[in-house]
């Protein structure tokens, strides 16, 4: 396979410094080079900064590298998602990187809830997610990939994920997360891989404790057609996985969680963002 050219490659990177100033959160700084943007903050529930980043190219193919990097400083609270599924075309041989980095400082409170990533046939794909959490801060932070567009009887024959999640607290590891899936191998149709399912999910809640793991049990049935669902903690972190058939289901069951969930952890109820509704 050829490599992609140099010239046709789009590096973008987006840092975002958010501050908690007059009863609300802002955007203290923000900075953009390339194709990764965000237009206005929206605070649809008063002092919590909802944010929607925009990816005009609507899709990443190999060579390109995205970098987001987020801090939120003490007491602040941002709600950060994505307007639309984010889509990995099939590779001529170049990775494209994904880069995610989130610095929650003390008293501050995050939650990454992108819509799904979706990986063509043929795609290459590193992505790597970095929390770094202060004592007292909080997440709600899931990731989505499907793999291949069943819809278009399209599956993950070929190419590769390459995945790695770190959160982590003042300096320790508090859970790490790495996996590689290569398209047409035994882990797609394996009953310990993903057991024919092509959709793919992790929830991570913190802190939490046994009262938390119990809601989530009492929520979710795991026994169902179209997804498998699992919860568990790992010290004060949640983790919940789910396995589905189309990103549907599996973002269903993750909304299901994050409106159980968040009144308990930051006292709110759940407020839409917009942007899922369209």
């Amino acid at each position: 396979m050829n490599a992609v050219n140099p010239a046709s490659r789009w590096h973008a990177r987006l840092d975002i410094d958010l501050a908690w100033r007059l009863d609300k959160t802002i955007i203290k700084h923000r900075k953009h080079k390339g194709p990764l943007i965000i237009q206005k903050p929206f605070y649809p529930e008063a002092e919590t900064c909802h944010i929607y980043l925009i990816h005009p190219p609507g899709g990443v193919v190999g060579g390109d590298k995205i970098d987001l990097n987020v801090n939120l400083s003490e007491k602040a609270h941002a709600l950060i998602t994505t307007p639309a599924a984010n889509k990995f075309y099939r590779s001529a041989g170049d990775y494209a990187d994904v880069s995610q980095m989130f610095t929650v400082s003390e008293g501050a409170i995050l939650e990454w809830l992108p819509q799904e990533n979706i990986l063509f046939d043929n795609s290459l794909v590193n992505l790597h997610t970095h929390i770094d959490l202060a004592p007292n801060a909080k997440l709600l932070s899931w990731e989505i990939q499907c793999l291949g567009r069943p819809a278009s009887q399209e599956r993950f024959t070929r190419g590769r994920l390459r995945q790695r999640f770190e959160l982590w607290q003042d300096g320790k590891p508090l859970f790490i997360d790495r996996s590689t899936i290569e398209g047409g191998s035994e882990i797609e149709l394996a009953q310990w891989g993903l057991a024919g399912y092509s959709a793919l999910g992790t929830f991570i809640v913190f802190p939490s404790g046994q009262a938390e793991l119990d809601i989530i049990r009492q929520t979710i049935i795991s026994a169902n057609e179209d997804f498998r669902f699992s919860s568990s903690l790992i010290g004060e972190v949640l983790v919940c996985r789910c396995l589905a058939h189309q990103a549907e289901p599996l973002r269903e069951a993750f909304i299901d969680v994050w409106k159980k969930l968040r009144p308990e952890l930051i006292n709110k109820q759940a407020t839409i963002p917009r942007i899922w509704n369209t």
